[in-house]
Parts: C-alpha cells; structure tokens; sequence
C-alpha cells in the first residue's frame, strides 16, 4: 500500500503524542499537533481536517500497515495506547521482513569498503545483529559475483571522494606491461566496474589524454592540491556508448559487426544483448540467428567471441572475421 509523505508525517506526530503518557489527548489536540508537524515539514498551513486524523487512527488501528496499534478511547473524549510501552517504531518484524533483511545486509557488506556506504556501517551492524538475534544464519539467497581477495578496492574510497570533492590525484601505476611502475597525475571523472574489476578514468594532467587506469594495478595515491581540477563535462555514457568493456579506442575501429549465433546459444544473447546497438537481421527456422553491432574492435570484444567458441562466427567485418581465426587457430595448436 503506497502512504504519501504527509500521512506518515501524521502517523509518527499521533505516535509521538500518544507515547507521552503525562497529557491527555483530545481529537483537537492531535489535529492541532498534526498541523504543527506539516507546517514545520512544508514550511506553509497544511489543513488536517478531523476527519483525516480520525482516519489516520483508525488505519493504525488496523493490520493494513502492520501497526496493529492499540489507541484507546476513555472519560469519552481522552486518546492514548492501552499498552504504554506500544509505539508505531516497535512493531515485530515479519518472517518475510526478516529475510529481506538478511539479504539487504549481505549485499551492503560487499560494499564495505566505499565510503557511500561506510556511512551506513553502523546501521548495517545493527540490522545484522536484530537480523540474526531473531533467526537463525542461513545461506545468501541472492548471490553477487565477487572476488574478496581482489587486489585495489582499497583505493575506492580515495578515489571516490577526489570525484566528489574535484581534486586532482598523483598515482603511482604500473601497468602489465611496464617494467617499472610510474608518477601520473590525473583528474578522477569516474568510477567503472567491469568483469569484477574496478577503474578509474580521468584526464592525464600532462597532455589532457582520457586515462583508464586498473584499480589492481595501483601502488600508491595522493591529493595533489596546487593543481586547479578540471571537469571538461566529462559524460561517462557518452564515453562509452561505442564501447564493449573499458578500452574506448577512435572512430577508426567503431565498426558495424554482423554475428551468426547458434540455436542453442541465441536465446541467451537475445535475452541479454551483447550491446544497446544490437538489431537482429535474420531468423532461422533452426532456432540461428544473425545478428548485428556497432562497436569498438577492442580487446574486451575479441574475448567476448571468443568466450562462444563454435557457437558463434563472425561474418564481417573481415579484419575481424581474420583476427578471431587466427586466435582460434592458435589455440587449437595448443592442443597438438
């Protein structure tokens, strides 16, 4: 049942006075309470007619919002909760609550170390402790695919909070490639997730290149402050729109694909299409179908064919047909 803002408003002012056992409460002063309450939240008169608080008692009354409250009437005209511990903000925790709960919590925890959520560290402790107080621990219902022992998460919290703040960052790096790791200093745009590893994109200081950096491949970061940050209205959705994973390469490699997938594995690419861009061409009566792309010819994308083995073949473009050929070539010789 959908309560609009103003009803729960009134809902916890009627709890709030009801729990104060030293006054007793006519209908008039919950209305005027109420009112006091609206106005202070609006900022303007909100008129709480009787009816409304009438109408608000009897739906806490009720089982409808799980309240069950039990507001009395006595000398006819006195309101108050026959159970003088009763409040609105006590009431027992559902089966079904319990398990949405415990769920919540295990998918908070696996965030523990962003700072968007450290905030809430306290509460989800509290949640895990009334959680598991009242039921026994059970097995994660809801499964997020993660790696604890991946390396960089650490570096979240700094990287995110130079995002927010604007600041510019000096970053120890080295990637697999180099022998040695080495100094960059970069404006932090964004965060990105991809196949269970974190990155961080920002523009090179030095020659205002758009940088990805790996998270895993970090060493060391520091705020550099006597450098003005600078934003250029870097859009992460633009900036990727052309592209399968985390390699955004020139216009010269965005190219229209054309696929052929089988019968057995169509329905999980039509399910879950490899990119926005994805259009069907044909239809086979044995369940095939080709399908087309427009994308970046990066790295991510060769491996996501890849990942299909037979089950997939590349009809054009021909530098891409040539290149998934030659790897797969490569890697049956593995095998000689």
């Amino acid at each position: 049942m959908a309560i609009n803002k103003n009803a729960l408003i009134r809902y916890k002012t009627i709890d709030k006075c009801l729990q104060n056992k030293y006054r007793e409460w006519t209908l008039n002063d919950l209305i005027e309470e109420c009112s006091d309450a609206l106005y202070e939240y609006e900022n303007r008169n909100v008129n709480v007619s009787k009816r409304t608080v009438q109408l608000d008692i009897q739906m806490m009354r009720s089982d409808k919002l799980g309240y069950n409250a039990p507001i009395v009437v006595y000398d006819k005209r006195f309101y108050k909760y026959e159970d003088d511990d009763y409040s609105i903000t006590n009431i027992p925790i559902t089966e079904n609550d319990m398990n949405v709960l415990s769920e919540t919590v295990e998918m908070l925890k696996q965030f523990k170390d962003f700072s968007l959520f450290k905030d809430l560290g306290g509460i989800i402790q509290k949640l895990e402790d009334k959680v598991y107080n009242e039921k026994n621990k059970q097995s994660a219902i809801i499964h997020l695919d993660k790696n604890e022992n991946l390396k960089g998460l650490e570096h979240l919290d700094v990287l995110y909070q130079a995002i927010l703040k604007k600041i510019c960052l000096k970053i120890t790096y080295q990637s697999f490639k180099a022998t040695e790791a080495s100094a960059i200093i970069i404006h932090p745009y964004i965060l990105k997730e991809f196949n269970n590893r974190w990155f961080v994109i920002g523009m090179k200081n030095e020659d205002e290149q758009i940088l990805t950096l790996a998270l895993d491949r970090i060493t060391e970061i520091g705020y550099v402050l006597d450098i003005l940050y600078v934003k250029e209205n870097f859009d992460g959705d633009e900036y990727y729109k052309d592209t399968i994973g985390v390699t955004v390469l020139n216009d010269a490699h965005l190219m229209e694909v054309i696929l052929k997938l089988d019968k057995h594995n169509a329905p999980y690419v039509l399910t879950k299409p490899f990119h926005h861009s994805q259009k069907i061409l044909e239809k086979f009566t044995d369940g095939s179908v080709i399908i087309k792309v427009k994308v970046h010819l990066n790295y991510e994308f060769d491996r996501l064919i890849l990942g299909f083995g037979n089950s997939i073949e590349v009809i054009k473009p021909r530098i891409l047909r040539g290149r998934i050929k030659r790897k797969l070539r490569e890697a049956l010789g593995l095998y000689d």
